[in-house]
């Protein structure tokens, strides 16, 4: 998309699928009660997903309610609960929180892929991570574990409590942000 030559390193699904510059891809491999307990829930979430919107993830089961009113929003967030609380009682199975919607995940989170690249520069390399959920939050405190220089950064339209180290408003400070590092870069 980007073109850029050598390609990036890639992380996606919080951490658990890797892709390489050279174009191999990782996906971390779930337990088989874990994979059985998220086929399942899936096939059930794709008859009824609650009135909510559902995202079928490789490590995940997804319900979304953004855009829907208050009170619709409440009985999608109860009945999803209900579905995936004891799910995520399974050795292996996460229940993660995030703006408008509830996530039943395997494998590693934000914070778990930030402490694997800072692994393996050996914490030697500055670190930034900017991010906008909730989820972001692991993330935040992997990198202000960080020894080397490390900057955390909330990007989002209104403050929230946070372990970010710097809240910026999009779009114009994040604008900003990006046109300092590159000068600082140069």
């Amino acid at each position: 998309m980007l073109a850029l030559d050598p390609a990036p390193e890639v992380w996606g699904l919080h951490g658990a699928e890797r892709l390489y510059p050279d174009g191999r891809r990782e996906l971390e491999v779930q337990a088989p009660v874990v994979r059985q307990a998220l086929q399942n829930l899936r096939t059930r979430l794709k008859r009824d997903s609650f009135g909510g919107l559902f995202e079928d993830k490789p490590n995940a089961a997804v319900i979304h309610w953004r855009g829907r009113s208050l009170e619709q929003a409440r009985e999608i967030e109860r009945r999803t609960r209900e579905t995936f609380g004891p799910l995520a009682k399974l050795d292996g199975l996460r229940l993660l929180k995030f703006e408008a919607g509830l996530e039943l995940r395997a494998g590693r989170d934000k914070g778990g892929a930030v402490r694997e690249i800072i692994r393996e520069s050996e914490d030697r390399a500055p670190v930034t991570y900017l991010g906008d959920d909730l989820t972001d939050e692991a993330a935040f405190e992997a990198i202000n574990e960080a020894k080397a220089p490390h900057l955390s950064v909330l990007v989002r339209r209104a403050p929230r409590k946070t372990a970010a180290d710097v809240w910026l408003k999009p779009p114009e400070e994040l604008r900003e942000f990006l046109r300092m590092w590159l000068k600082a870069g140069s």
